[in-house]
């Protein structure tokens, strides 16, 4: 929105300030932090009056975590609110990769606050059949890959860019818009995996939003794209914005969920910044670096996966708890032990993919 007063100046002025990626980002950042410390208690408290018990905890899960009993949960509103103001205040809303990173961000957000909305209604663990969220999920995700590569330029139209490989492309054609819903859907459901501790999932989603906020500016800017070799996708770089006021946003929840969480992110958040880092992916074409800087929710997804595929086989468990911080749990090492260590890899990570802008 304040990007519309550049109208205002003769190129030399404060209003200039609002042309530039980086000045809004940075804006974008402190407002939603800002928004999430002054309306952070206000909706805890309001979360606490209106679901009385909180979350439902599992009564297979650790011990530990039926201390955690009362907490409540759709704290992701909180993140969410604070990213579609300062999204909507500060990037550039004719800018069509942000309006579809926007809208999956808040389509995955409605179909978490469902599932947790029926989850503290009926106090069970249920809540939505995970068949109708994987459908409504697919649904999303398919418009959203389709509508981005609507708009990839030419060249890359229905294109894989792999990384390391200077000028490899692979031709995915038809096939572009499932690999997109897979890549999408992919990341929510991981993401959402990975909540399963105070500040476990929040820190390593903002580490990657960071970084593919950087990857967005690069790949959106042709000087920084003929320098590197990678591909120029016009527009991207606005995407920085939306990256900034997650990270933001997060920081402000962050405070909040730090051990002892004093309100969980719940599906609503998870499933939401999930479905957000895999739609940036597909926006800018690093799909494949995606799965590099999200290893973490990577290896979450597939200790469940394997230890579910496994345990139909033989009847006996790969990991004592799946996902896997859960093994670590069982294991006997404590929860913020986990959690930091989580955060460390998550940061690994990010640098390799980093890399993979500059080795080629």
């Amino acid at each position: 929105m304040f990007y519309w007063l550049t109208a205002f100046s003769d190129g030399g002025d404060f209003f200039n300030l609002f042309r530039y990626i980086t000045f809004r980002a940075g804006a974008a950042f402190a407002t939603s932090l800002i928004f999430g410390f002054i309306f952070g208690l206000p909706l805890i408290n309001l979360l606490r009056r209106k679901q009385g018990k909180g979350q439902p905890i599992r009564d297979d899960g650790p011990a530990s975590h039926f201390a955690k009993a009362g907490t409540p949960t759709m704290g992701g509103l909180l993140i969410l609110s604070a990213l579609l103001f300062s999204t909507l205040l500060w990037a550039r809303l004719d800018n069509p990769y942000v309006w579809i990173v926007l809208l999956v961000t808040l389509a995955f957000g409605l179909i978490g606050f469902a599932d947790d909305y029926a989850k503290v209604t009926k106090q069970n663990t249920k809540g939505v059949s995970g068949r109708i969220r994987m459908l409504l999920g697919l649904l999303i995700a398919g418009l959203a890959a389709y509508a981005a590569s609507s708009f990839h330029p030419e060249g890359l139209t229905n294109q894989l860019a792999l990384p390391f490989f200077k000028d490899a492309l692979i031709n995915l054609g038809i096939l572009f818009v499932p690999f997109g819903m897979i890549v999408i859907v992919g990341a929510a459901n991981a993401v959402n995996l990975t909540d399963g501790l105070d500040g476990l999932a929040i820190m390593p989603v903002m580490i990657a939003a960071g970084t593919l906020g950087a990857i967005a500016y690069v790949v959106g800017n042709f000087n920084f794209t003929e320098y590197l070799g990678v591909y120029y996708v016009p527009g991207t770089g606005e995407l920085l914005v939306f990256c900034a006021a997650l990270f933001g946003g997060g920081l402000g929840f962050l405070w909040y969920n730090a051990p002892p969480a004093a309100v969980f992110m719940g599906d609503t958040g998870s499933l939401a910044l999930g479905g957000a880092l895999g739609a940036i992916a597909v926006c800018t074409k690093h799909e494949i670096v995606l799965a590099i800087v999200g290893g973490l929710f990577v290896v979450e997804a597939m200790s469940v996966i394997i230890q579910v595929l496994y345990f139909k086989k033989t009847g006996k468990r790969v990991f004592l708890m799946a996902p896997i911080h859960h093994h670590f749990e069982k294991k006997g090492w404590a929860e913020p032990q986990i959690v930091i260590r989580f955060w460390i890899i998550s940061l690994i990570l990010a640098m390799i993919g980093l890399a993979t802008l500059k080795v080629r």
